[in-house]
């Protein structure tokens, strides 16, 4: 295996053309701090480049896929520049998952929470262990989603469900979620790791050509709006970082 080394996240290559990209702060349930967030946008943008990877498995270590901001890191933005530096870090990661050209599978296990979940809707081929849960904390913490999700998530699940799970933030099974059409496949979640690998060596072994141009295609055509989702997406953010309510909430969550 060829491990390519960052400091929160592991990118090894793990079989022909595959590529499994881990967030590596098992500790902290793969929290999102700055680091992590810069390395994920990182580790995909070299995945994309590196002409020997030709899909990619994006998981978490540990007990968790990744358990949304880190509140023990979080500090309150000095100003606008600097809490748009942070949400524009943020969506650097989205557009190299959603608009790079490699083929994304998800491997989620155990929690998926506010930007971990955003990251799960963000993968290609969203695989779910039977066990995991997500939901969106983030109107209840005064804050807003980032990851383009107000424009793929009725997209997949219709905008009446979209409502329901950005609003309220209720907690959702992997089956829930299969049903609603946020998960490709459930499987038992000792068998996620294999399933997941499986899915994306099938996909390595397409030719790559038409594989990334259907990607581009699909991403394009289906999510009409997904730029001015992540500008409008920023806005919000930014505005909810800098309320001294949303650290306030953030503290007490």
């Amino acid at each position: 295996m060829t491990e390519f080394p960052y400091d929160t996240v592991r990118s090894t290559l793990v079989a022909e053309g595959v590529r499994r990209i881990a967030l590596n702060r098992p500790e902290r349930l793969n929290a999102m701090n700055r680091a992590l967030i810069d390395d994920v946008a990182r580790a995909f943008d070299d995945a994309n480049a590196d002409p020997a990877t030709r899909a990619i498995v994006f998981t978490g270590e540990g007990r968790a896929f990744c358990a949304g901001d880190d509140r023990r890191d979080h500090v309150h933005p000095a100003g606008p520049e600097e809490a748009r530096d942070l949400v524009d870090a943020i969506q650097r990661a989205t557009v190299a998952m959603v608009l790079g050209p490699k083929p994304v599978v998800g491997a989620i296990h155990g929690w998926a929470v506010g930007g971990g979940f955003e990251w799960a809707i963000n993968c290609d081929f969203p695989l779910w262990g039977r066990s995991a849960r997500a939901f969106f904390p983030e109107v209840s913490l005064n804050l807003f989603v980032t990851g383009a999700v107000t424009a793929l998530l009725p997209a997949l699940v219709g905008p009446v469900k979209a409502r329901e799970m950005l609003y309220f933030g209720d907690r959702y099974t992997a089956p829930e979620l299969l049903a609603a059409g946020v998960a490709w496949k459930v499987v038992d979640d000792e068998r996620l790791p294999q399933e997941a690998q499986a899915v994306a060596e099938r996909l390595a072994a397409l030719p790559p050509l038409a594989v990334r141009a259907m990607k581009r295609v699909l991403t394009q055509t289906a999510t009409t709006d997904f730029h001015r989702a992540l500008q409008l997406e920023t806005d919000a953010t930014v505005a909810g970082f800098l309320d001294p309510e949303t650290t306030r909430r953030l503290q007490a969550f």
